[in-house]
């Protein structure tokens, strides 16, 4: 049976994988470089490609340290590939360089506007809650949009119940999934990017119509019935993109075990002390310890 993902995409995956896992330098400007690779990728090789990406950037890689610069570039790259998919779609969108109390993606259509996120998750984090996702931090980042969407992997989404829909009701906020706007970006492609655009207005336009509900299959069942029956097109573009869901699995699965397999190797065969060296290393102790030893005391107790 023919795979809906390439090994071209899983290859390109990879290389974009260890590119952002060498940027160096200005935090800013590595982000901005990102974006501008991104976007001539796309115009080189055509929408495909972002389609690609879309399908496979919902995992943090397991080989970026927490909270380091490439696991926050990681967070700029699936931004950056949000504003190039709702671009496809036809709208104007732009990734915003502010730090704080605003959302990471704005975008305009011909009647509306919206801001938006994009989420990813590490395949090996078990605990997440209603915060991860945002949901009521994107209400008050609207800063006079109509609207806000939340795009986060199909599969790392609750099934059953939980906060985030009852939010996104109530806060009139679109959890989506990067399988649905792969979706939206193929229907761009072959019916034009005005009914793309309409259709996605029609998503925005669902979720506060929707009875105040934690339940996550009667959300999506409100979203997913919407877009199915906005066009006889669309169930073969859905098959297609449920399949790649599928397999997008299996190759996150494949990425970051192969990774954890070789750091087990690596750290078999060190020696003792190695061991105990990478230990220290991992835990940043000699960094914690640099920092506690500059703490001073700063004075304002003898202010007078």
């Amino acid at each position: 049976m023919t795979k809906i993902i390439s090994k071209t995409a899983i290859k390109r995956r990879q290389k974009w994988v260890s590119k952002i896992g060498r940027i160096n330098g200005n935090f800013a400007e590595s982000a901005k470089s990102i974006e501008t690779e991104l976007e001539n990728e796309i115009n080189r090789h055509g929408t495909d490609i972002l389609i690609d990406h879309l399908r496979l950037c919902g995992n943090i890689p397991e080989s970026y340290g927490h909270d380091t610069s490439e696991e926050k570039l990681y967070s700029k790259y699936t931004d950056s590939l949000l504003a190039l998919a709702y671009r496809a779609i036809g709208l104007k969108s732009i990734v915003l360089e502010e730090r704080a109390d605003v959302a990471d993606v704005e975008a305009y259509a011909k009647k509306y506007a919206f801001v938006a996120d994009a989420k990813a998750f590490r395949l090996s984090r078990t605990a997440k809650n209603q915060k991860d996702f945002k949901v009521q931090a994107m209400d008050r980042w609207k800063h006079g949009k109509q609207y806000a969407m939340v795009v986060c992997p199909i599969y790392q989404l609750p099934s059953r119940t939980s906060q985030i829909y009852q939010q996104a009701i109530t806060r009139n906020v679109c959890v989506f999934t990067y399988s649905h706007l792969a979706l939206l970006v193929e229907y761009a492609q072959q019916e034009g990017n005005s009914k793309a655009e309409k259709l996605l207005h029609e998503v925005f336009k669902v979720i506060p119509a929707m009875n105040l509900s934690k339940s996550a299959v009667d959300y999506w069942i409100g979203v997913n019935r919407l877009i199915l029956n906005h066009s006889k097109i669309i169930s073969r573009i859905w098959q297609s993109e449920k399949l790649a869901a599928v397999e997008s699995i299996e190759i996150a699965k494949k990425e970051a075990l192969k990774y954890l397999a070789s750091k087990r190797e690596k750290i078999m065969k060190m020696t003792h002390e190695e061991a105990i060296k990478e230990l220290i290393k991992a835990n940043k102790i000699e960094n914690k310890i640099k920092i506690i030893s500059k703490i001073s005391d700063n004075g304002l107790f003898g202010l007078k």
